[in-house]
């Protein structure tokens, strides 16, 4: 599984893996990101004495995840995995927003080298803390001979980053893969792969703007029982340029927010449409008035929908 002539570099973001509570027992009641990447790792035993690289890129609580935090880590990451004697990197991050930042490096980058995101349910302090087994297990998978693109590891499971999902609240397995299923597993340190890694065309760190603010405004609306149209129109009145909606079932949309999302699609607003359900894909018996994001999840759509939005603009 391991190549130990290899650098790993481990970068941290913050997020619960990082986070401390007054006491052991408290498993919600913490902060987040309040140790440093390095500290992680030093928390390790078995990581001692392995080629490791720490950089702080961030130290965030991931539901404050950003454009600007993501365009630095993206930066990051290209740099270190174009340098020959690394061999992947890790990426420390918090779980509510670590399938948004996965999706999103896998499709700016689409990186040849591993980018293994880790995650932990339960803060550093926690008497049985997560953290600790789940960065051992992401830097065994970034030092994996053949192991490339984005994916995360936490529980001893390893997720594509096209088809990462949180499923739970506070279950140390919160994440799931969907109908695709899990891309590996780690027994004993050793790596049980049961599919492809990652992969597709890199849409290009270059096409970022550097400027947070000059990101494309895509929000997303979810249908619902009783649902309305004020939600769009107060959407394109902040001139938000991409709408998702989170349809119900098989992407179904309530037929008063259909109407404003059809009104919104004819004013030039992109719209695509997904399904609440975590699992599944939108499927169509005929072509739809709200195209379709088939099987992507309403968060990766909406990423989706701004990267496609930022070509449109460059081209």
């Amino acid at each position: 599984m391991q190549n130990n002539a290899s650098l790993v570099v481990v970068l941290g973001t913050g997020g619960t893996i990082a986070g401390t509570a007054v006491h052991a027992t408290d498993h919600v009641g913490y902060s987040a990101a309040q140790l440093g990447a390095a500290q992680l790792v030093a928390a390790v035993p078995a990581l001692a004495g392995l080629p490791i690289e720490v950089q702080q890129i961030a130290q965030v609580d991931s539901k404050d995840m950003d454009f600007s935090i993501w365009r630095a880590l993206a930066e990051a990451v290209d740099q270190h995995l174009a340098r020959p004697q690394v061999c992947g990197v890790v990426i420390t991050h918090g779980t509510d927003t670590l399938e948004e930042t996965a999706y999103f490096l896998q499709r700016v980058l689409a990186p040849s080298k591993p980018v293994v995101l880790v995650a932990a349910m339960r803060p550093a302090t926690a008497l049985q803390a997560d953290g600790p087994q789940n960065l051992l297990d992401a830097v065994g998978v970034a030092r994996s001979v053949g192991a490339r693109g984005v994916v995360a590891v936490l529980a001893g499971r390893v997720h594509s980053a096209l088809d990462l999902r949180k499923v739970h609240t506070y279950r140390l397995d919160a994440f799931d893969s969907g109908d695709a299923g899990t891309l590996a597993q780690i027994e004993q340190g050793r790596l049980r792969q049961h599919r492809a890694w990652p992969g597709g065309e890199a849409f290009g760190l270059v096409r970022l703007p550097r400027d947070a603010a000059q990101w494309p405004q895509v929000e997303i609306a979810t249908s619902h029982a009783g649902s309305g149209g004020a939600i769009v129109a107060a959407l394109c009145a902040s001139g938000v340029q991409g709408i998702v909606v989170a349809g119900t079932g098989n992407g179904s949309v309530h037929r008063a927010l259909e109407g404003a999302l059809l009104q919104a699609q004819a004013a030039g607003v992109a719209v695509l449409r997904s399904s609440r359900c975590l699992g599944g894909s939108v499927i169509d018996a005929t072509p739809p008035a709200l195209p379709s994001a088939g099987a992507l999840t309403p968060v990766q759509a909406r990423i989706e929908l701004m990267l496609q939005l930022l070509a449109h603009r460059v081209a």
